[in-house]
């Protein structure tokens, strides 16, 4: 196997575990309500938003053998900045108060994903960061573009508050080939066990989030 497949190997009880969460399955079924949607939006902003933080992060503690990934990162940099602005306009479209947002504090499963992210880049292995990288866009490809035309029909909201979903679900087909191809160069056994252990331990957290949802009406 390649490491890309091991990686899907390793983690596949994980997976398995967060798209069983209740309110993901709510959600692809458009049985979810206006304020659990936004409610994802506004925690989807607060970890988004480090995205490019934590990809320069990334960068920087990276050794000089790592060249080739740090020119992947700036690579990345590139098509992920302002992202979380796509996020608050559609919070804007649904009624909700974007600003509000902007300015607010992330629930706790969300800052402790964070969190997370930030102290396997300083304090453990930087490469084990794409781990985090394979579980949000690996579930964006598989949630992101059918649960955004369910959820537009049941909620009866325009395309434009659905643009950071259906942009992901598309974009992430890109990215999710890029990211093969760049794993699949790790050759370090280190490199690729923090990986996988970043990327089980990041399925649970994101999971949490989710779950924070469910007490929305």
């Amino acid at each position: 196997m390649t490491f890309f497949e091991q990686l899907e190997f390793a983690t596949q009880a994980e997976q398995a575990e967060l798209q069983s969460i209740p309110i993901i399955r709510q959600a692809m079924a458009g049985q979810v309500s206006l304020n659990q949607y936004v409610g994802f939006l506004t925690q989807a902003y607060h970890h988004v938003k480090h995205t490019v933080p934590l990809l320069m992060a990334c960068g920087a503690r990276l050794l000089d053998d790592k060249e080739w990934l740090r020119e992947a990162i700036a690579h990345y940099i590139t098509e992920e900045t302002g992202h979380q602005e796509w996020i608050l306009s559609d919070i804007a479209v649904c009624g909700g108060d974007a600003e509000a947002v902007r300015h607010g504090q992330p629930a706790f499963a969300t800052e402790l994903m964070v969190a997370y992210a930030y102290d396997t880049i300083a304090r453990g292995n930087p490469v084990g960061f794409f781990g985090m990288v394979h579980v949000l866009e690996g579930t964006s490809i598989q949630l992101a573009t059918n649960t955004a035309s369910v959820l537009q029909k049941s909620l009866n909201l325009p395309a434009q508050a659905f643009t950071y979903l259906s942009s992901h679900g598309a974009l992430d087909l890109e990215h999710v080939a890029f990211f093969r191809d760049l794993v699949n160069r790790l050759d370090s056994e280190q490199d690729r066990t923090s990986l996988i252990h970043c990327a089980r331990n990041v399925f649970r957290l994101y999971g949490d989030i989710f779950r924070s949802l469910e007490g929305l009406a």
